[in-house]
């Protein structure tokens, strides 16, 4: 991420982008790495801005099988579910992500999640987490259920462990995440990734490096 440029140094302001996700979504690193891959592209300068969102809110505490999760939510067939693996593993692939898929990956509540990464902003590594999250989740299967693992994942890229695991056992966040929440919820949010450019234009789902090369040329020209 780049830092603000001040308008007197005659450098381009940012571009800011508000990105609402959960770290269980797998259509949300793969939009995120898409994007990455166009702002790099086209040399944008740019901020990203995480929010939460919970697609299980009311998942139990230890989670629930991956396949059986799917299978009641969306109604996929085995079939159905293995073919959205098999491409996800290709997509992502080709984006630098490791999806390691198995019988026994397990979907998880995230509402802690969100808690450590609000508190991870205070120290400008919000985005480093964000990330460290999505491989403990999709490539090495840690169950982000358990806060001890938490804490660990924010303790491996240079954060407190013990202050981590304090934060989540006091739900010192729980307040402000919810708030958060119900802020996108009432903008009409209601699946991730939703990716808001400049305050005002928004764009849903993992749309693919080309296309959100243009949405940046857009953007620069004036025209989106």
């Amino acid at each position: 991420m780049t830092s603000p440029q001040s308008e007197q140094d005659g450098a381009t302001a940012p571009l800011r982008i508000d990105i609402v996700s959960d770290v269980v979504c797998p259509w949300c690193v793969v939009g995120y790495r898409q994007l990455s891959e166009a702002l790099t592209n086209t040399g944008t300068p740019h901020e990203v801005f995480w929010h939460p969102f919970e697609l299980n809110p009311d998942m139990a505490a230890d989670g629930q099988n991956m396949r059986e999760h799917i299978a009641e939510k969306y109604g996929s067939t085995p079939e159905q579910s293995q073919e959205n693996r098999d491409r996800l593993t290709a997509i992502g692939a080709d984006l630098g992500i490791t999806f390691r898929f198995s019988e026994e990956m397990r979907m998880h509540n995230t509402f802690n999640t969100h808690q450590l990464l609000h508190w991870a902003d205070q120290f400008g590594r919000k985005n480093d987490l964000k990330q460290a999250l999505f491989t403990a989740h999709f490539t090495d299967q840690r169950s982000l259920s358990d806060i001890a693992v938490l804490a660990e994942i924010a303790a491996e890229i240079g954060l407190d462990r013990d202050e981590a695991l304090t934060v989540l056992k006091d739900q010192r966040f729980a307040q402000e995440v919810r708030t958060a929440e119900t802020f996108w919820l009432q903008q009409g949010i209601r699946g991730v990734p939703a990716m808001v450019f400049d305050r005002q234009h928004l764009v849903t789902g993992a749309q693919g490096v080309d296309t959100y090369t243009d949405i940046l040329k857009q953007l620069a020209q004036g025209t989106a």
